[in-house]
């Protein structure tokens, strides 16, 4: 595995020590070993180098000790700034976003996860067509399925100038409006079937998928129907969509997001919008959090400044407290408020959450009596496929039954109403 140098400048900014370990996570995921991290405390960072002259010949001399070959970058650079880093160290710089981009590129599976990461690089390279330690990167990337290449585009970074580049980013937005055209008519579809839906959300690798596959389990869905669990950040990022019924009947949609990460580049930040479609429009949010992690604080506020950015707001939220297994001493699973403690891969912790979960989405439902004339026998097929029925008699007026059910059914069921006390 290639080695690298990671390095950032401590200007006093919140956090800085969570954003570097974050930044080693991020290197691992992009299948490099961190060797080594250095660190210099300035104001702000040079306009030309990023870091001083005196560090930058510490860095190259630390890169010839350690047979290094990367240095990854905690911010963003100009790039001049990479073009100066690499003449002065000899490395490869790869800075945070490129980083991200990176493994974006190697994860998106779908066509449309595709489309988002290709434009979101090309946007970054626009700027840095003479920054010859990308094209570099990409060369030693290329051969693991990664890198900023656009497969099948056809065109190697080379070969690209700005005029090509900027009519291929115009192609792939053509093409991304009609998969997000195909997608907007699924999601109307789902809408159409007034089915509850509640989104997981959170910090990358915080256990989300592993939450999900673990309700699909409880309520005894199709094993084939899990998604990707993986120890890595970014596993997926596809957002999966699964059909989940309680055990009295109620049903929601229960999807996957992908992943939040700190100081998200801006060029994904457009395909984090579409990409959460599913969020923004969920009647419920479980923000799955690992507990056990020591910058779980940090986490949450991530995922709710992002969620802010890219305009999800307004939706209730669980707060999932997850890997409790993994902290000595915390109790779980436990429920206070908006918020479970709980553990993935326990099962009375998913029960628990599944209940609250349920508890929650279908805070708004009533339950309602009606009597029910035998020749109107569809409002008796609508009751029977989207409520949970209570009680059933049969009289010589009709069809007596007692259910609970959504404020829209309760609407469409209104003239059916029957007075116990009559």
């Amino acid at each position: 595995m290639d080695l690298a140098i990671l390095a950032g400048i401590d200007t006093g900014r919140e956090n800085f020590d969570y954003e570097m370990s974050e930044l080693a996570a991020l290197t691992e995921a992009a299948e490099i070993k961190p060797d080594l991290t250095i660190i210099q405390k300035l104001d702000k960072p040079v306009t030309a180098t990023y870091f001083g002259s005196g560090k930058l010949t510490e860095i190259k001399e630390a890169a010839s000790a350690t047979e290094a070959e990367f240095l990854i970058m905690n911010d963003e650079l100009t790039p001049t700034q990479l073009r100066n880093c690499e003449d002065q160290t000899g490395l490869t710089v790869i800075d945070r976003t490129a980083l991200i981009l990176q493994i974006f590129a190697r994860r998106a599976q779908t066509r449309e996860a595709k489309l988002q990461v290709q434009i979101a690089s090309l946007q970054y390279r626009l700027p840095r067509l003479r920054t010859s330690s990308l094209n570099r990167f990409d060369q030693q990337t290329a051969g693991s399925g990664g890198g900023f290449t656009s497969r099948g585009a056809g065109e190697t970074k080379m070969e690209l100038n700005r005029r090509t580049i900027q009519d291929q980013i115009t192609h792939l937005r053509r093409q991304l409006k009609e998969v997000e055209a195909e997608e907007k008519t699924k999601r109307k579809s789902r809408d159409r079937s007034n089915l509850k839906t509640v989104a997981l959300v959170g910090y990358t690798n915080a256990g989300k998928s592993t939450t999900m596959n673990h309700l699909l389990s409880l309520t005894g869905q199709d094993p084939d129907k899990q998604v990707l669990e993986k120890n890595m950040l970014f596993a997926t990022l596809d957002t999966s969509v699964r059909h989940l019924e309680f055990d009295d009947h109620k049903q929601i949609l229960l999807s996957d997001t992908v992943g939040f990460v700190s100081r998200l580049p801006h060029q994904l930040v457009e395909a984090f919008k579409t990409t959460l479609a599913e969020a923004a429009q969920a009647d419920l949010l479980v923000q799955v959090v690992d507990v056990s992690d020591p910058h779980a604080k940090q986490m949450v506020k991530t995922t709710e400044e992002t969620l802010e950015e890219i305009g999800v707001r307004g939706i209730p939220m669980i707060y999932a407290f997850n890997k409790a297994d993994l902290t000595p001493g915390l109790r779980y699973p436990e429920i206070a408020g908006d918020q479970i403690t709980f553990s993935a891969r326990d099962e009375e912790s998913i029960k628990l959450l599944s209940q609250m979960i349920k508890k929650t989405v279908f805070a708004d439902f009533v339950t309602r009596t009606y009597l029910i004339p035998f020749d109107q026998g569809k409002f008796l097929e609508q009751l029977n496929s989207n409520a949970t029925i209570q009680k059933t008699d049969y009289t010589a007026e009709g069809t007596l039954i007692t259910a609970e059910v959504s404020p829209a059914t309760a609407g469409i069921m209104q003239r059916f109403e029957f007075e116990t006390s009559k």
